[in-house]
Order: structure tokens, then C-alpha cells, then sequence
């Protein structure tokens, strides 16, 4: 992000009227390369290739906010691998991590990771090492330290069916694993503002904080969130694009003040359940309308959406979720020029 944008979005979140409402996307490797016409496997192994999409982004729509901005990312695989986990790298594919551990008992034997060296992790920072000159070079700055949320690593560790029936049979080694994991997590979080004295942000992505009901994310979620937010950082930013009724009202409570939902659950509701203290990341339908829809269903939808708001304090425009596979250009210039023809 410029210092411009990251200005805007301190406003955004404190409150500010800003007018006309910002419009902003998670972009990384799911949309990303196969927008700027290659596969995904060249852009996760090619450091330029990765960077010239990112410009090729930030140029083809000006007007938006790109979060966290160059992520440096292995999709799924980035935090797993530094456990051991086997990571899958196809063609056009989506990154995986293989399940590591056969079994709960296993769990017992794993040890806490060195973000500094260990998996994928020092890839991630020398590529933004490596490119942080350019990035600077065309107005933009390292702004988050991003990674995915403790549940998310459980359940690539240990399965993510054997990780739920866990929290029930077997709650106290899923408490041990879910400790190593924050601590790990923090520690990464931590290095990578180390690396980058610019970044005043933090990026944590946790769909799996959707999958339980009140009773195990209040045990099982919240404590672990809090320790993950728990850092002196401007922005606290939050992923999960299931169902998130449940941990909704206790965001902000975990210091989280910026959040990216799915489409399950409309602004409407979020901005009640949130209680209005946290920003919100959203809310058009990703697939259905971003990626498949024509551009007057784009068009439409989102006129819907923005009239169907009660309250635009504290809130950036987007799709329920990350950028979808497949989002063409003229989609995303329609949604963005009817957001800024309709809310200023």
C-alpha cells in the first residue's frame, strides 16, 4: 500500500467518514497469476514474475487497495511446511500441505518451528528482501506480517476431521498443540516485523475459527486469537470466509479491528454482530457475480448492496472473501467504478 492508502485505511478503521467508500481485495495466488496469464507454479517459483503481477495489479486498478499488498505467499503450504508437513505444488493448481501427523497421540512429539529458518518461511522473507527496493520504488511499503490462524495449522497438521473430533475426545492435547502452534505463530509474526520496520499491520487467516460452534471457539478460538493479535500493531486485520456468526461478536474483545467475511452472512448483520467497532471487509458474492457474473450483474449487485446498507462508517468494499479464481478485468473495473459513482 501507498502511505496515501495506508493513511486512508487508519481513517477508515478509526471511523472517518471517507467518501467515496474505499474499495479494496485480498489478491494472492488463487487469482493472481492466471489473471496476469500464466500458471501458478511459475509465480510462486519465478521472484519476477511474482513482482510484475503485483505491478501488473496495482496499475490495472489504481483506484483499490490490495491486502496485505506483494504477499509473499505459498498459499496453504507456508506455515505447515515449517512443521515438516510435505508440501504439493502443481502446474494450476492451488499450493497444498500434506497431512503430517497419523494420529492425536502424534501430536505429543511435534516441536516448535524457527520461523528464521525453518520450511518455506525464509523463502518468504528473502523474496520480499530480495524485492522490497523495487516495491519502495513504485510508492508502496511492506505494510503486514501475514499468517494463517492456529486452528488452520491444526487441521493441516492433523487432518481437519481428525481435528475437530479431537476438541472433543481428546481437548487437552488439542489445548497443547494449539499453545505450540501460537507460540510458533507469534514468534513468525514477530520476525517478519523485524525484517520490516515498515509493517504496522497484521494479516491472520483462519477459516477453520468457522467451523465450531459458541461454546469450542470461546475455548478453543478466542484465547488463541488474542495471543495471535495481542501485538502493538495499527491494524489488526482478520480472514474467515465460513460461517462466522459465532466468533463475529467477539472480534473486536481479541483486539481485531478489520475483518473480511464470507458471503453467509450479509454487512447488515456483521455491522450488528460486531457492534460497529470493527471495519469491514466486503460483501459481494465472489464466484456468482465477481468471477461469473456479466458486468451489469456486477453492477446491479453492488448498487444492491451499497442501498441495502443502514451505516457506510468503517467499512472498504469488496467480495466476500479473497479475490476469486477466474474475477476478469471488466468485473472488477465495473464494481469499482459503481462503488465510487454510488457512495460519494
Amino acid at each position: 500500500m501507498t502511505d496515501q492508502q495506508w493513511q486512508t485505511l487508519l481513517a477508515v478503521i478509526r471511523g472517518e467518514p471517507v467518501r467515496p467508500v474505499p474499495t479494496g481485495f485480498i489478491i494472492d495466488s488463487p487469482w493472481l497469476p492466471n489473471w496476469a496469464g500464466h500458471s501458478i507454479l511459475d509465480y510462486l517459483a519465478s521472484g519476477s514474475l511474482w513482482f510484475a503481477d503485483h505491478q501488473k495489479a496495482q496499475a490495472a486498478f489504481p483506484q483499490a487497495w490490495f491486502l496485505p499488498g506483494f504477499w509473499s505467499e505459498f498459499g496453504m503450504c507456508t506455515e505447515p511446511s515449517a512443521f515438516g508437513a510435505v508440501s504439493r505444488f502443481e502446474e494450476n493448481e492451488f499450493p497444498f500441505a500434506k497431512k503430517l501427523l497419523p494420529n492425536v497421540e502424534a501430536a505429543a512429539s511435534l516441536e516448535k518451528p524457527n520461523p528464521r529458518t525453518d520450511g518455506l518461511l525464509p523463502f518468504v522473507i528473502q523474496r520480499l528482501k530480495h524485492w522490497q527496493p523495487e516495491i519502495e520504488k513504485s510508492g508502496h511499503k511492506i505494510r503486514f506480517a501475514v499468517a494463517r490462524g492456529p486452528l488452520n495449522v491444526a487441521s493441516f497438521l492433523l487432518g481437519t476431521t481428525e481435528f475437530l473430533m479431537a476438541l472433543k475426545t481428546d481437548p487437552e492435547a488439542m489445548h497443547r498443540l494449539l499453545n505450540l502452534i501460537t507460540d510458533f505463530l507469534v514468534e513468525w509474526l514477530a520476525w517478519q516485523r523485524e525484517c520490516f520496520p515498515t509493517i504496522d499491520g497484521i494479516l491472520v487467516l483462519d477459516d477453520l475459527m468457522g467451523f465450531v460452534g459458541t461454546s469450542d471457539f470461546v475455548e478453543f478460538g478466542l484465547p488463541y486469537l488474542k495471543r495471535v493479535f495481542a501485538a502493538d500493531a495499527a491494524v489488526k486485520f482478520f480472514h474467515n470466509d465460513a460461517p462466522a456468526k459465532v466468533c463475529a461478536p467477539f472480534l473486536a474483545g481479541a483486539g481485531i479491528n478489520l475483518f473480511n467475511f464470507g458471503i453467509q452472512h450479509s454487512l447488515n448483520e456483521m455491522k450488528e454482530w460486531t457492534g460497529g467497532k470493527i471495519t469491514l471487509l466486503g460483501n459481494l458474492p465472489p464466484r456468482d457475480v465477481l468471477a461469473q457474473g456479466t458486468p451489469e450483474q456486477v453492477r446491479t449487485e453492488t448498487i444492491k448492496m451499497i442501498r441495502d446498507l443502514n451505516d457506510r462508517s468503517r467499512l472498504i468494499l469488496s467480495c466476500g472473501g479473497g479475490m476469486p479464481p477466474g474475477a476478469p478485468t471488466e468485473n472488477i473495473e465495473m464494481f469499482i467504478t459503481t462503488v465510487q459513482e454510488t457512495t460519494r
